[in-house]
């Protein structure tokens, strides 16, 4: 038999269903879509009229065939079940076995059986097959209507849990740590990640821009307790005053213009797992404020709502300028800067741990050897020896993205010194009439921040140009 849809609109709509800014309720794709089945058509009759005043869309079943049908078929906010089809029969065992294939079916719908035979041991029964809630006929309307709100809420937070977690475990197997550090200059950071890493403290990473924070910050995480929940990253750097807020706390439908459904921010994303702020010295001074909150009380509002909510969060924070010196000029809170840096890790740079360089280089060139399916085994000598003679402004980051570059170059099974493409950067200077526009810009970038150590703020500074602009360039240069 087919079912019968029921599409119910209310004569005077809830609050709930307009849609913001328009005089009329939700489309169908919005509204909540039960699934009901019994085999007494008055039954479903009245249901439909009760429900309709909630804007529920509803199909309609009289057997227990259609009802497994378009449960395989459709996807249901919450079934409405009844217990007994065949004519004369009380027990509820039919309901019973539907309730357990519908569970194998899809196991977080939420079902609700009902049944005129009502008693205690045939509602435990039912629980103990799977379902969410049971109801007795006759019914009590308030109590139907809530019970059905409940467990359609109750669903949707399921499936939503369910897909995060799921997006989780992927994002988790992607950000595995490639901590290679074994040189003298990176014992000392190997020691302290090895007492804070299984703790709860915040933590403040320094070091020169392409050193290797955000690796440092996921070995942090993989070591704690919070290894197994979400490390939710954010460039703070790279935000706009006007989206601050909305990134890190979320927002609701309509708090401005182009907010057309409510949104999580990074905040609530992070929340039993790990908070990774990076270039959180770029943060502007008024919003400082609102971040220090969060960190003192674990409390914060999205952005047009005034509904408090709470987050248990570890924050790892990462700067390559110096918040003491930011505090001093007046550009950075030194409350906030206490909260943050309960410890501080200074990471060297690349020039200062040399050492590691052949370690590094070979990590890499097997990395982007695989990505391009090239069959490159390692080094010639003068390759080394050019990799150990340059001064690496960009750090780890350009030794990246130089074995990137070299394995695309390289027309044999070992990376030379002149796939490198390193002697504008080690060996000496050229002509600039043999360079072009970009070359320039790109060789002038690269000695400021060899000239500064590194230190973005006073290298953009130097070329005239905002921390911003110069950032585009980095990212455009691979440095």
């Amino acid at each position: 038999m087919e079912c019968e849809r029921i599409v119910s609109w209310p004569a005077f709509p809830n609050a709930a269903l307009i849609d913001a800014g328009l005089n009329g309720p939700l489309p169908l794709s919005s509204m909540p879509k039960l699934l009901i089945a019994d085999d007494q058509p008055d039954i479903l009759e009245a249901l439909r009229f009760l429900l309709k005043a909630e804007g529920y869309q509803i199909d309609a079943v009289t057997s227990p065939g259609d009802l497994l049908q378009n449960a395989e078929r459709h996807d249901y906010d919450a079934v409405l079940l009844d217990l007994n089809y065949t004519r004369d029969t009380t027990s509820g065992r039919e309901g019973l076995d539907l309730l357990e294939r519908l569970r194998q079916t899809d196991s977080s719908l939420p079902v609700i059986v009902m049944t005129a035979w009502a008693s205690v041991d045939l509602a435990v029964e039912a629980m103990r097959h799977g379902a969410r809630d049971f109801v007795q006929k006759p019914w009590d309307n308030e109590r139907l209507l809530s019970t059905v709100r409940t467990q359609v809420e109750l669903g949707k937070t399921l499936r939503r849990a369910e897909k995060l977690e799921a997006e989780n475990e992927i994002l988790r197997s992607e950000w595995t740590p490639d901590l290679i550090a074994e040189s003298p200059a990176m014992q000392p950071v190997m020691q302290v990640l090895a007492r804070i890493g299984p703790s709860d403290a915040n933590v403040l990473i320094t070091g020169e821009h392409g050193s290797g924070k955000g690796v440092i910050a996921r070995a942090l995480h993989a070591a704690s307790a919070r290894a197994g929940r979400s490390l939710v990253t954010v460039n703070t750097g790279g935000l706009s005053e006007g989206v601050f807020e909305s990134e890190l706390f979320g927002h609701v439908k309509g708090a401005y213009t182009d907010a057309k459904a409510d949104r999580a921010g990074r905040f609530e994303l992070a929340d039993g797992g790990t908070l990774f702020l990076d270039e959180i010295a770029n943060i502007p001074l008024n919003q400082q404020a609102k971040l220090l909150r969060v960190l003192e009380t674990g409390e914060f509002e999205r952005v047009g709502s005034s509904k408090t909510r709470a987050v248990n969060a570890r924050i790892l924070s990462a700067t390559n300028a110096s918040l003491r010196e930011e505090v001093e000029a007046g550009r950075f809170r030194e409350d906030l800067l206490y909260r943050l840096n309960t410890v501080e890790v200074a990471i060297p740079a690349l020039r200062d741990r040399r050492e590691d360089i052949p370690l590094l280089a070979r990590h890499f060139l097997k990395r982007s050897a695989a990505k391009y399916r090239k069959d490159i085994g390692g080094f010639t000598k003068d390759a080394i020896e050019s990799l150990m003679r340059h001064t690496w402004p960009g750090n780890v980051r350009e030794l990246e993205h130089a074995m990137e570059r070299a394995v695309l170059m390289a027309n044999d099974g070992e990376i030379r010194g002149s796939d490198l493409f390193l002697r504008m950067r080690g060996g000496g200077t050229p002509r600039l009439d043999e360079l072009s526009l970009e070359d320039v810009e790109k060789l002038f970038i690269e000695k400021a921040l060899s000239r500064f150590g590194g230190n973005v703020t006073r290298t953009a500074d130097a070329l005239g140009l905002s921390r911003s602009a110069l950032y585009r360039r980095l990212q455009r240069y691979n440095l």
